[in-house]
């Protein structure tokens, strides 16, 4: 009895974090600086660009720190920079056709969206700054730490909310889409014991 009212009250609460789910979260503060467009702009820009093999309209989608990280890839892979920049640092640009878009959270000129990753059937949480009156993919700034996030992404919640439905099964590890991004805290769970039996 005790837990089929336990196992309720879990599947109540996933219903109430699925349903606050809003298509964008935007935070307001009064010293945050006033910004035109979305993160969603920013990303079908790169995916534009990408697509078109222009790598001008590629490094154009992408923050001044992003640039420097590919030139710095460049020189130590030994490598043609237009090469580097082929696919716009994420794999979701593999997609024959604009991916699922969703969860779009803003912070002030941090913003940043979930991308379906078509190739391997997961959602890829990406952060865009808002630079010189647009919003451009931070993947140097993600890599170098310096990238503030604008909050959990819905894949991670959602998982969460799967792990809390079911303590007693092995539960998944939920890691950002970049491990490298210090400012993501990583949620591994740890093992229960077993139970004692009588």
């Amino acid at each position: 009895m005790r837990s089929l009212i336990l196992t309720s009250l879990l599947t109540a609460l996933l219903g109430i974090i699925l349903a606050c789910q809003p298509g964008a979260t935007v935070t307001s503060n009064s010293e945050c600086p006033a910004t035109t467009g979305s993160p969603t702009e920013g990303y079908k820009q790169l995916y534009a660009a990408v697509k078109s093999k222009d790598t001008e309209k590629i490094k154009a989608a992408m923050t001044k720190s992003s640039q420097g990280f590919a030139e710095m890839v460049a020189a130590r892979q030994n490598t043609p920079i237009e090469k580097v920049f082929e696919n716009g640092f994420t794999a979701t640009t593999f997609s024959e056709t604009l991916p699922d878009i969703r969860d779009e959270r803003v912070n002030c000129q941090y913003g940043a969206v979930e991308v379906r990753n078509t190739k391997d059937q997961r959602w890829e949480d990406l952060g865009f700054i808002y630079e010189d009156g647009s919003w451009k993919l931070a993947i140097g700034e993600m890599f170098g730490g310096s990238f503030k996030s604008p909050g959990v992404g819905r894949a991670v919640k959602e998982q969460e909310a799967v792990n809390a439905l079911n303590p007693n099964a092995n539960m998944i590890q939920v890691l950002p889409s970049n491990a490298n991004n210090s400012n993501v805290k990583m949620i591994i769970p740890k093992e229960r014991p077993e139970p004692n039996k009588k």
